[in-house]
């Protein structure tokens, strides 16, 4: 314990390795299995839902993403009021955020909502899809994929 009263985690090893162990990597796993749980139970992966949604037939996932707004904003308050410390020690900021300008969020949301729509599915339940058998659902993750290599290695010669 230090003298904070929280654990002292170990230093990274010499080859760069986390501290973070296999008790930490198991914690998110279950993590993350538990939030396809509920995003399945929440109906959030349903093609129907999603459908519903952009027909503005029913108001269940609007509900699910003011619901995930308001968590976020309470969640990013309480991360800038007491600025926690992150597993390996350090402590988390959130920077203030840089707005654009010109085409770069109305054009990004675009091409963000056009996948959305065509798949019928947000990036977020994805791996839930294919936990629940749908495993066509990995040609989408597999593009995702390739998108977001395609951005990254692109952003440096794109106007920002």
């Amino acid at each position: 314990m230090s003298s904070t009263g929280t654990a002292a985690l170990p230093a990274p090893s010499e080859t760069g390795a986390s501290p973070v162990g296999l008790r930490t990597g198991l914690f998110y796993l279950l993590a993350g299995a538990w939030f396809g749980v509920v995003l399945t139970k929440a109906e959030v992966i349903s093609w129907f839902r999603i459908q519903e949604m952009f027909r503005f037939q029913a108001p269940h996932m609007y509900l699910i993403i003011a619901s995930a707004i308001g968590v976020a904003a309470i969640s990013l308050a309480l991360v800038r009021r007491f600025v926690p410390r992150s597993v390996t020690g350090e402590a988390i900021h959130v920077p203030a955020k840089q707005w654009g300008k010109g085409v770069r969020y109305p054009l990004g949301g675009t091409i963000f909502g056009a996948g959305w729509a065509l798949t019928g599915a947000c990036p977020g339940p994805l791996f839930a899809l294919v936990g629940s058998g749908l495993t066509v659902v990995t040609v989408v993750i597999l593009s995702a994929l390739i998108g977001t290599w395609s951005y990254g290695h692109l952003r440096p010669r794109l106007p920002h």
